[in-house]
């Protein structure tokens, strides 16, 4: 009785929800940049990307079409770089050589490298903050990183508005070191979730509703 009461309270929070839902960014497979002059090591193939938000970090996640920890032998210098738009974006690649990206705007970057020394750029200010090694973590051919959003302050958009777009590097150089976008000439944004806490009171009040109207229920038949 109780696991069907937790699956119709579940069920009534999403149904509740005034949070948007957007859904996974899926990316061919096989789809490197015709500019990419590096390896083409499956692990910077990237064939779904997607973001969570909870009002107060971000959870970015990607799966790519073969083992990341290839990437260490292949690619040493491999990295994942998430293009953040808080409300100054611009198409910042265009300016670089080759000249790619059109339509991808950025104004920060949440740098992930596989050395585990990952970082939040600010590109209008110039800063850079270091992201907790515990942040990042990589399991057979999926990243995820959490972000915070005080480590990305707006610039004229609201948080669950800022635009994501990903793209695998097989160096921090030049525009031809980048394997793949997603997606390829735009940005996604995050699926808006509740925070855990408030998940928990809310639930917590539907069971106790729901045990209330059987308790109700029961007493009427007696």
């Amino acid at each position: 009785m109780r696991t069907s009461v937790v699956a119709s309270v579940l069920a009534a929070l999403l149904a509740a929800s005034p949070y948007a839902a957007h859904a996974t960014i899926i990316d061919p497979t096989g789809d490197f940049l015709p500019s990419y002059a590096g390896t083409k090591d499956p692990g910077l193939d990237v064939i779904s990307a997607g973001v969570t938000f909870d009002g107060q970090q971000f959870v970015l996640t990607a799966t790519m079409a073969g083992p990341i920890a290839s990437l260490k032998t292949s690619v040493p210098g491999a990295l994942f770089v998430f293009g953040v738009d808080r409300g100054k974006g611009t198409e910042r690649f265009l300016l670089g050589s080759p000249a790619i990206g059109a339509g991808i705007k950025f104004d920060s970057v949440l740098v992930l490298r596989l050395t585990g020394v990952s970082s939040f750029n600010d590109l209008l200010n110039n800063t850079s903050t270091p992201l907790p090694a515990a942040n990042f973590q990589i399991d057979g051919a999926t990243i995820m990183a959490e972000l915070p959003v005080s480590f990305a302050p707006s610039q004229g958009l609201d948080p669950s508005a800022y635009g994501f777009n990903l793209w695998p590097r097989s160096g921090a150089g030049m525009n031809n070191q980048i394997a793949d976008f997603a997606p390829n000439a735009s940005s996604f944004t995050a699926t808006l979730v509740p925070e855990p806490a408030s998940l928990a009171l809310l639930g917590a009040g539907l069971i106790g509703a729901a045990t209330v109207r059987r308790r109700r229920n029961s007493a009427a038949l007696r």
